[in-house]
């Protein structure tokens, strides 16, 4: 097999396997058709690791075959198409990185909710005492997480994009959560939910009879894939709207509707009040049965998990509070890159709502969000540079809607707008590039803004 490795795209994902790929002795090479990042592109002139920018130029390859691609490039690209026919393998990092791991590893995917259960399956195990690792789609790169652990994680917890899991060939979680299936980045896979479903599907798709898939049972489009029986692994059902009678593990809500069961071949179940949990609503309570039964498959104690649950603090960008500012709340939802993300942000909220919104549309049918907005949103104003769609769709159903080109100007409407009592919510339903790099970048801007009122 060839030493050398191609690497397309010079982001997080990309400078984390090139660096692996040098640990291993490989000779690996990174291309990127944008600029790129300073900090990350430092990082490769110090290694000695070679890259161009601003442009793949095929002539500048070495004969791989291995080609590790970014989860931002479409596999329909065109520059995939010459490496295809010489017989290159293209793979995704999670994949490349997949292949060097050692441990348990946990995968959590779905068009919402994965990140926040992510971190909070992390935060059971770290409280729990294991040596555990948070990586993937959260933010750090499993590959370069590998390449710099002195000590093999016990337990790895990977939020997996459905763009990741369209790269991958052998990958096999032990424990694989599947949230929910709804529409989302249909722009990229031909408008089609029938392809996003696949390839969400694929999380499992390598298991075997040893693994477990943890899997929303209320979710229709989950429940077509469960009836075809195409996984091996041993089913773990979490439902919050079912009584759910089987000998395994599974999770569901008791009858008054008041807590949630874990339940556990063999042994005593295990009960919470809903009350209890830090994460509220009815999204993040589905969250937290799939965190604390994920917690039960890996042994961990019930008072550990009862533990963790409660006092769980969220991550940033996800219905985030951010501040008070004369009785009018703020809060960054950047994350919220589809509808039904918006969604859950709006059936949570208690007060009117001034709702910010727009970016890129990524083949959004906001009709699901047409009841919630009528009953909930005073006030729309939309960030990004096509709103048309969004204003067709909210105009008669709110006061006013305005169009902001920053957010410090959105921020700035939405606190004329304000009286007492109500909540400005940054919940796009939309992807970021068009004004900003990242739904980061979006959300440190907005609570810079907040700051600076």
């Amino acid at each position: 097999m060839s030493k050398n490795i191609l690497i397309l795209g010079a982001g997080e994902s990309g400078v984390g396997a090139a660096k692996l790929a040098l640990t291993l002795g490989f000779t690996p090479f990174v291309s990127d058709s944008g600029k790129g990042k300073k900090s990350l592109l430092g990082e490769l002139k110090s290694l000695g690791i070679g890259y161009e920018i601003e442009g793949h130029n095929p002539k500048n390859w070495a004969s791989s075959s291995t080609v590790v691609k970014s989860p931002g490039i479409p596999d329909t690209a065109r520059i995939l198409h010459p490496l295809r026919e010489n017989g290159a393998e293209i793979i995704s990092e999670i994949e490349f990185a997949s292949r060097y791991s050692k441990g348990t590893v946990v995968a959590i995917t779905g068009a919402n909710g994965k990140t926040t259960t992510t971190a909070l399956i992390h935060r059971m195990l770290t409280d729990a005492g294991v040596k555990a690792t948070c990586v993937g789609n959260i933010g750090t790169s499993w590959a370069r997480d590998i390449a710099e652990r002195k000590i093999p994680a016990e337990v790895t917890v990977v939020e997996m994009s459905s763009f990741q899991l369209d790269g991958i060939n052998t990958f096999r979680p032990d424990i694989a959560v599947l949230l929910n299936i709804t529409p989302d980045h249909l722009d990229r896979y031909g408008y089609s939910l029938e392809n996003y479903s696949e390839s969400k599907w694929r999380i499992t798709s390598n298991q075997i009879s040893s693994d477990y898939l943890v899997y929303n049972s209320d979710d229709l489009e989950i429940g077509k894939h469960i009836k075809a029986k195409n996984t091996k692994a041993k089913l773990v059902p979490v439902s919050i709207e079912q009584q759910l009678e089987t000998a395994g593990y599974h999770s569901c809500i008791g009858l008054k509707k008041k807590e949630f069961t874990l339940h556990t071949p063999h042994k005593k179940p295990f009960s919470m009040a809903i009350q209890e949990l830090a994460l509220q609503g009815k999204h993040n309570l589905f969250n937290s049965m799939a965190a604390g039964v994920t917690g039960r498959i890996l042994e961990l104690r019930n008072e550990s998990i009862r533990e963790s649950l409660t006092h769980f603090e969220g991550i940033e960008h996800r219905l985030e509070f951010v501040a008070t500012v004369n009785e009018i709340k703020f809060i960054n939802d950047s994350k919220a890159t589809n509808v039904n993300s918006v969604w859950y942000a709006l059936e949570c909220m208690e007060t009117p709502v001034i709702w910010i919104a727009g970016g890129v549309d990524k083949g959004n049918d906001y009709r699901d969000l047409l009841p919630l907005v009528k009953s909930k949103v005073k006030h729309l104003i939309c960030l990004g540079k096509d709103n048309k769609k969004l204003i067709e769709t909210f105009s008669e159903l709110v006061e006013s809607v305005h169009v902001a080109e920053t957010a410090t100007d959105a921020v700035q409407i939405a606190y004329d707008l304000g009286t007492p009592n109500d909540t400005v919510l940054l919940s796009p339903a939309c992807a970021s590039f068009d004004i900003f790099g990242s739904y980061e970048e979006r959300g440190f801007k907005f609570k810079q803004a907040i700051k600076d009122l």
